[in-house]
């Protein structure tokens, strides 16, 4: 357990991972464009981008209706599996970083405040994208299959994470990008810092949009506490 920092209140910032701190969802683009593919259907643009911040079982059981395909726990599983293996090849190298989010881990981690990556990518292929953004710099991670089901939107990965940590949800920053992250980490009681990137984000409580995370510092982000 890490002890909470006491840097002006700020007690740790969770990050998101897929399109917040790297630009992963156009390899993820790929993969599910191709899965379509397989399956013999298309994927219209609206229909890829209400799959952003999504689970695997979901994502799979999504692409085999939209191709009229029978979804069964047996072809979910299958397709999954598929998915899983081709973003695994994807994200077998360097990923891209988004902007600023490679010098506001650096800065974070200099000051002191605890991190956490709370993503709805599974451990395997989350394990891939950290050789890129460096597991060094998370006190815990919680990913998509180890929060028994209740993925994003719903704050049980959120408050997994602030639980690892041994820190309160108030005094927690998350960092997102999608609709179904910045509900889950609202609703766990996270202020929210929403990076927009391919999908809208709607205003609710607890938000603060921002167009990047250039210039963001420790300042700035417990000054966004309640």
């Amino acid at each position: 357990m890490t002890e909470p920092s006491t840097l002006d209140g700020l007690a740790a910032v969770l990050w998101d991972m897929d399109g917040t701190l790297v630009d992963s969802e156009k390899l993820w683009d790929v993969a599910l464009y191709e899965a379509v593919e397989t399956l013999g259907g298309t994927l219209t643009e609206e229909q890829r981008l209400s799959l952003v911040g999504s689970n695997m079982d979901d994502t799979a059981a999504f692409l085999l209706e939209v191709c009229g395909k029978p979804v069964t726990p047996e072809s979910i599983a299958e397709m999954g599996e598929w998915i899983r293996r081709r973003t695994a090849n994807l994200f077998d190298g360097p990923l891209p970083w988004r902007p600023g989010a490679q010098e506001l881990l650096e800065l974070l981690r200099a000051k002191g405040v605890p991190m956490a990556l709370v993503t709805s990518t599974e451990r395997s292929l989350t394990e891939l994208a950290l050789n890129t953004i460096g597991r060094e710099y998370f006190a815990a991670t919680v990913c998509g299959d180890e929060v028994d089901g209740l993925n994003k939107p719903d704050a049980r990965p959120y408050r997994l994470a602030t639980e690892l940590l041994g820190v309160p949800a108030s005094r927690c920053v998350a960092i997102e990008d999608s609709p179904p992250g910045a509900a889950s980490a609202a609703a766990a009681g996270c202020t929210v810092v929403v990076i927009p990137n391919d999908v809208d984000v709607e205003p609710g409580e607890r938000r603060v949009f921002r167009s990047s995370l250039v210039g963001l510092d420790v300042p700035t982000l417990t000054a966004l506490l309640p």
